[in-house]
């Protein structure tokens, strides 16, 4: 047996947590898009095999956002290197605050307490903003959590704590579990996604509407994210899961 395929054995003792929603038409999406729209092309019992004509936007569902997202020179998503897309997960839980303040900004001291308690987060890291919001996923009022003006308050990162991680530590990728990488009150403010154009134009990836991350240590696991490799693509719905040690 071969060291790798040993350590393959290794992670398989260990416990692997999907990050991902599953995907059909009622789950909430950005309102810019519609939701997804299938076709069945072939049965088996008339045509003897499966398949299916699927139409939804790139960014729909748990997904990844390459830099070409919002940067017009950045990279697609066939572009990523695949070691890019395994990375040690850094999780920070905010789940507490964010049930008391809807509209609750991740900072840079949020992150220095983090470490304060867990060491520097090393270059090269995914870094997870845990809030607690994908309970929502299953009712999308609920999660919109738009109030009596049709307003949504979400949660988000802020500029700073953002631009703390790429210059400061050199993180690789972030994920959190809402829509975007802003929070609602910031995008209304701004009337633009300043965290997430920021974020993108750094050739840095992110992963957004991710689930169970309330599940995950702080430190110590491992994040596998998969997409199709489309040319030009801008992103596309992901399937994403983490390798955390067994209890």
């Amino acid at each position: 047996m071969s060291n790798l395929t040993e350590q393959l054995a290794f992670l398989k003792q260990q416990q692997w947590i999907d990050l991902t929603h599953l995907v059909h038409s009622e789950i909430p999406y950005f309102p810019a898009f519609r939701p997804i729209e299938e076709h069945t092309l072939f049965t088996v019992s008339k045509d003897g095999f499966y398949a299916k004509e699927y139409t939804l936007a790139t960014q729909y569902g748990t997904h990844i956002d390459a830099p070409a997202h919002f940067w017009e020179a950045g990279r697609s998503l066939e572009e990523l290197s695949l070691k890019e897309l395994v990375l040690p997960l850094y999780v920070i839980h905010k789940e507490e605050e964010v049930s008391k303040n809807h509209d609750y900004r991740l900072t840079v001291e949020d992150i220095l307490e983090f470490e304060h308690t867990h060491g520097t987060i090393p270059a090269g890291s995914f870094v997870a903003f845990s809030s607690g919001w994908s309970k929502r996923f299953a009712s999308p009022d609920a999660y919109y959590n738009s109030d009596e003006k049709g307003e949504s308050h979400t949660p988000g990162w802020s500029l700073d704590a953002l631009t703390f991680l790429h210059e400061e530590r050199h993180v690789a990728a972030i994920g959190h579990e809402t829509l975007d990488t802003d929070a609602a009150i910031d995008y209304r403010k701004n009337n633009d996604l300043l965290c997430e154009r920021y974020w993108l134009s750094q050739n840095n990836y992110q992963v957004e509407v991710l689930t169970n991350l309330s599940q995950l240590p702080a430190t110590g696991g491992i994040i596998f994210v998969s997409a199709s490799k489309i040319e030009g693509a801008p992103g596309f719905t992901a399937r994403v899961f983490a390798i955390i040690p067994k209890q």
